[in-house]
């Protein structure tokens, strides 16, 4: 456990450090967003050499601490730090692959994490994991031109990629990598091997007729992942939020009952059933 404390520790300090060399590479355009305007560096809270130092500390600090973990962690540390620091200077220009970036971000920390544990990568796992990455990355730049657009503001001017996106092109995207996100996710809990864990309840499916029983409950939550699935297209497509996913699963309330579901869940089928 101390591990995976350690090693989620490290990369919240990379991943710190890439946000801020970020927001150093688009102090001009944040400052005409809307939103993002009224972050510390491009309202000026914080100087841009202090941002700058602040980078190379993080990024410094986590790497070196780094070097005390594995060797095939500390290579996916660095392959999501190149990744990154490429993606502000020049993958976020290129279209479809600026989304693929930010999906690969999350596949890398995935990976990192099977470092440290040391388990197999399954690959209906993987699989989900860069369906749900893509459909966040579209549902975002979608939100994104839609703010844009009602706040009169050209596209062209913050994010160069958005011009060559339509609104039918990134909702086609949205229901694509929507789909495949629950699919994969179903795919994983079907044929992934029944748990062998003595849960204490265990016993008590002996008096249930065969007809009742199953040996993947896993199988269960994925009702609860299409649900999921199905209120965050909601509020991209009704609400117009997504710019931002993580304040959008942290504010809204039927997403964070649907995630505390999953998870309680989750806990339940692998420890005590």
């Amino acid at each position: 456990f101390a591990k995976v404390v350690w090693a989620f520790g490290l990369f919240c300090l990379l991943s710190s450090a890439t946000y801020v060399f970020n927001d150093i590479v688009d102090i001009r355009s944040d400052r005409l967003h809307p939103f993002k305007k009224k972050r510390p560096i491009a309202s000026g809270e914080i100087p841009i050499e202090l941002a700058i130092f602040l980078f190379i500390f993080l990024a410094g600090l986590s790497l070196w601490l780094g070097l005390s973990t594995s060797t095939f962690f500390l290579g996916v540390m660095g392959a999501y730090f190149v990744m990154n620091i490429m993606y502000s200077l020049w993958f976020k220009k290129v279209p479809i692959l600026d989304v693929f970036i930010i999906a690969a971000g999350f596949v890398l920390r995935v990976y990192a994490g099977s470092f440290v544990i040391n388990v197999h990568m399954d690959v209906w796992f993987l699989l989900t994991v860069v369906s749900a990455s893509l459909f966040l990355a579209v549902g975002k730049r979608r939100s994104e031109m839609t703010l844009l657009t009602g706040a009169g503001i050209e596209a062209k001017q913050l994010r160069s990629t958005l011009v060559h996106y339509t609104p039918e092109l990134l909702g086609a995207y949205t229901s694509m990598f929507a789909n495949t996100t629950w699919l994969t996710y179903a795919l994983f809990s079907f044929l992934h091997p029944p748990f062998t864990a003595e849960g204490k309840v265990l016993k008590l499916f002996s008096l249930l007729p065969r007809t009742l029983l199953v040996d993947k409950w896993l199988m269960a939550t994925v009702p609860v992942v299409i649900f999921g699935v199905m209120r965050y297209m909601q509020l991209i497509y009704e609400k117009n939020e997504g710019e931002s996913p993580h304040k959008v699963i942290m504010s809204d309330k039927p997403l964070i009952a649907t995630v505390m579901l999953w998870g309680v869940m989750v806990v339940v089928i692998l420890y005590f059933i």
